[in-house]
């Protein structure tokens, strides 16, 4: 059978991955390719450059955390350089612990946990091998077995860098079976996995009366020290901690800053010496990237405590604040609502934007600029070219904000929302308004929001559903204008045959008479009012179109229809304005004629086949359509 096939083909590749020989061989391999030999920091670093670097008008866009984290690229940009970058060059920033701090649901676990997965995966690459010293609990590196009066010798060799010592366990085995003869010590590969404790780990401190320091940095086995007759002999500990295990790679502090002090000052010499004390030994080095995530309010009040003065200066802080682009949350929920079971159920056309909108607009802050609302903040952060303003004043919105995504509705509220719509459906569709309404009753069941919230927030769920109606009519605008298309099209060339003559101030001859007359300006106005070109503006914008006509021309394509997407929307809301009574009629007859009739299953096939709606979400709309103009 096919799938037994790939267990054997997965088990296969597996054994092609293991290594094993000499600490001599694997000499030779380092001489031949020094990048072999990395730090932690070094191996995370490369592990996300590994996936690829793309740009976007927003900043860099790292590919290793494109699938799962949407509308962070500056906050991950930082992350990246600033520390992963700079961590990796041995700059004095891979000293610091780490500490991802932001709002709950905000993907602070979710860059955590993508960096482990995403190490599993690149140590089982050719660029990402990882080789440590055969039965060493810490799976260290083999260079460690170089004597520190040799090793200035061997970096020049070897073209690469040696720090750290040998662990307890390995000192004794190196004496004991190798008599001392380094080059003879076993090496081999091995595979970083949170499951079997190799390379990755994660600490989560439970009650400080109960917990003990073991689980850090190992213990003693009493069932062995009997027999080894010491605690201070390394066959009688058991280096199975978590700062032991993740040794080369990662752990994560869950709840770091909940913890109590013993723990944490075992990370003080961690941090910045690179070792740590376990039991009766010396100080035992160790290579590894400590990340932690906590919320703002336990962050201020672990700073505001002066025991905790010595670590503030080893902890770096990267704010992950919520995402504040309506697209990408978006995303967020389509990924949370792709990970269920509820595949089965459609969700209509702008119902989960009708959500991303009210998260969205719940998280930004007022501006001060004049003319800038948050709705227009909220459109320009989008991408969305607003009148009176561009992108590029975008980086002034961001700074005069600070502190802005660090509060507001969060995902998994939402996503707790939708999935009541879901699983309540009576329909095999959900719409817009459905969710909306599951938002509004959650608040209504929610004990934590105050009278004033609650008014907030109902008011951008008026601003969602304000957006909802307008997306609305642009869909079946777009398909009534459909029906129309001969109609569109020929209002279109009539608006470029007197833009021509506007702007090559000629006149515009009558096609059936033949007779001159001055270009229409009432006609090219009431297209340009459409989108909001303003009386002062129309010049700029018919030359703009004529401009475009004449590269077409130059480059002997055709400039038709589509090929300015503001003047098509401009030509589709111009019909649908003088089509506005037909389509009135068309959708609230309750017993169409047989020409309304065609022209509904018309609509209805076109906002199936072209706009993603079903059936059942597409009538709907219709009729929710033809009752806002019928109002």
């Amino acid at each position: 059978m096919d799938y037994l096939k790939s267990l054997e083909e997965y088990r296969r590749q597996q054994q092609n991955l293991m290594w094993q020989g000499t600490f001599r061989d694997y000499l030779e391999l380092v001489k031949k390719n020094p990048k072999l030999v990395k730090t932690a920091h070094t191996r995370i670093y490369d592990m996300i450059m590994a996936a690829g670097v793309g740009e976007t008008s927003y900043g860099k866009n790292y590919h290793f955390f494109s699938s799962e984290i949407f509308g962070l690229d500056t906050v991950l940009q930082r992350l990246v350089e600033e520390y992963f970058h700079s961590a990796a060059r041995r700059l004095d920033v891979r000293k610091r612990i780490l500490l991802l701090m932001g709002p709950v649901s905000g993907g602070k676990s979710t860059i955590v946990t993508m960096l482990k997965r995403g190490l599993e995966k690149y140590t089982r690459s050719e660029e990402g091998a990882v080789y440590a010293i055969k039965n060493c609990p810490m799976h260290e590196e083999p260079l460690h077995l170089i004597p520190g009066p040799l090793r200035g010798d061997f970096e020049k060799e070897l073209g690469t860098r040696i720090e750290g010592n040998l662990c307890p366990s390995c000192r004794m085995m190196v004496q004991e079976k190798f008599d001392g003869q380094v080059e003879n010590v076993e090496v081999e590969r091995i595979l970083f996995s949170e499951e079997e404790r190799v390379g990755i780990g994660t600490f989560s401190p439970s009650d400080p009366k109960s917990q003990d320091i073991a689980d850090l940095t190992g213990s003693i086995d009493f069932a062995t020290i009997t027999e080894y007759g010491s605690e201070s002999d390394p066959r009688a500990y058991r280096f199975d901690g978590e700062l032991n295990k993740s040794n080369r790679g990662l752990m994560e502090f869950q709840e770091m800053l909940k913890c109590d002090e013993k723990f944490l000052y075992h990370l003080l010499s961690l941090s910045q010496e690179g070792n740590f004390k376990a039991g009766r030994f010396a100080l035992i080095s160790a290579d590894e990237m400590i990340i932690a995530h906590s919320n703002e309010t336990e962050y201020r009040s672990f700073i505001s405590n002066k025991k905790n003065e010595a670590l503030h200066s080893r902890i770096l802080v990267m704010p992950i604040p919520y995402n504040l682009r309506v697209t990408d949350e978006v995303k967020i929920y389509e990924k949370l609502i792709w990970q269920s079971d509820l595949k089965d159920i459609h969700i209509a056309p702008f119902a989960l934007r009708a959500a991303a909108v009210f998260s969205v607009l719940s998280r930004l802050k007022e501006s001060k600029k004049v003319g800038v609302d948050l709705v227009k903040k909220m459109k320009l952060y989008d991408g969305e070219d607003i009148e009176g303003f561009k992108q590029k004043d975008l980086k002034e919105l961001q700074t005069e904000s600070e502190g802005e995504g660090m509060s507001g509705v969060d995902p998994r509220y939402v996503i707790n929302r939708i999935s009541s719509a879901l699983i309540n459906s009576d329909t095999k569709c959900i719409n817009a308004l459905d969710i909306m309404r599951a938002l509004k009753d959650g608040m209504d069941q929610h004990p934590s929001i105050t009278k004033e919230e609650k008014e907030r927030l109902l008011n951008f769920l008026a601003i969602a559903r304000k957006e909802f109606d307008d997306f609305s009519k642009k869909e079946v605008q777009r398909a009534f204008v459909y029906s129309y298309e001969q109609s569109a099209r020929a209002l279109f060339e009539n608006y470029l045959d007197n833009v021509e003559a506007y702007c090559n101030s000629v006149k515009v001859k009558d096609p059936i008479t033949d007779e001159e007359m001055d270009p229409d300006e009432k006609l090219m106005r009431s297209v340009e009012e459409q989108i909001g070109v303003s009386e002062n503006a129309k010049k700029t914008f018919r030359e703009e179109i004529l401009i475009r006509l004449s590269v077409y021309a130059r480059k002997e394509k055709r400039f038709d229809y589509n090929s300015h997407e503001r003047l098509k929307e401009a030509i589709e809301k111009k019909l649908f304005a003088d089509l506005k009574d037909v389509v009135k009629i068309t959708t609230s007859a309750k017993n169409p004629d047989p020409e309304q009739l065609k022209r509904i299953n018309e609509v209805v096939a076109r906002m199936i086949s072209d706009h993603g709606y079903c059936p059942v979400c597409a009538n709907e709309t219709l009729k929710y359509i033809g009752s806002l103009l019928n109002r």
